[in-house]
């Protein structure tokens, strides 16, 4: 059961606010608040609540979710671990479970691994348009080089390198028939209806799914690029002839016929 967390009010590192809480709307005069670097109000429990459901969501930059005053524009201010850590009023069980979570979705970011079928030990692929990869353990132990294909996890048979299969019977992308074949869905709270249900994120290549509920804009977990998961446009190019609720001027974009690479520069 969680505890109930407040702020010491002779903590003058903290600059507190007699505003309503910007992330809850709580606006209760007995709680005290405090603000954030980006100027909007908190209070530990709700910062806290926030921060779980962005890790959960595999997300591990903290954004501020508030609204920008007078518009529908989420503030979207990046918050340092080190500033949630103290005005979320971090437990030491939760700044482990914080730190562990972070460590984890950071290295998802920038690397990708594969267990080697050879000797089963993670490979990482760094040029992410080649299925070619190169085992340095298993080419110590043969004495011989040892590839495998990324894609059917084989070892790799043909020409190299090659970015859409190996000569392998069966080598298929399994990820671009799953975005080939997936149901259609509709976004409930806006004019999207007729979309493929999972997408490719067109930064990074990351499947994404829409939990149907708010704005038809979603926040890759991987690359953290905000895009639309309609017309498939980054959400600052969507909007400039839409919105977060309206149907997209270009349509729903077809279904993926390729993945994305992303290049991390």
């Amino acid at each position: 059961m969680s505890t109930e967390k407040r702020y010491d009010p002779a903590d003058a590192t903290l600059k507190f606010v007699s505003r309503r809480d910007d992330i809850t709307l709580d606006d209760d005069p007995d709680i005290l608040r405090a603000e954030m670097s980006c100027g909007h109000a908190v209070t530990p429990n709700s910062l806290t609540a926030w921060c779980r459901s962005l890790l959960d969501q595999g997300q591990y930059k903290f954004l501020c979710p508030a609204l920008k005053e007078g518009t529908l524009q989420k503030c979207g201010a990046v918050w340092t671990y080190q500033e949630v850590r103290k005005l979320a009023v971090l437990s030491s069980e939760e700044q482990q479970h914080f730190e562990e979570f972070v460590a984890l979705l950071a290295a998802a970011e920038y690397c990708e691994y594969k267990s080697c079928p050879g000797c089963k030990s993670y490979v990482e692929r760094t040029d992410l348009t080649n299925l070619n990869v190169h085992c340095t353990i298993c080419t110590a132990e043969m004495g011989k080089s040892y590839e495998f294909c990324w894609q059917c996890l084989n070892p790799w048979e043909g020409p190299g390198p090659r970015s859409d299969r190996c000569d392998n019977d069966g080598c298929t992308n399994k990820e671009l028939e799953l975005l080939l074949k997936c149901p259609t869905t509709s976004l409930p709270e806006t004019e999207v209806s007729d979309c493929p249900s999972i997408r490719a994120c067109p930064t990074c290549g990351q499947f994404v799914e829409h939990n149907k509920e708010g704005c038809k804009n979603i926040i890759c977990s991987r690359c953290q690029v905000e895009f639309c998961f309609a017309c498939l446009e980054i959400t600052a190019v969507c909007l400039q002839t839409s919105s977060h609720y309206a149907r997209c001027s270009k349509g729903v974009a077809p279904r993926q016929i390729s993945m994305p690479s992303w290049n991390r520069r």
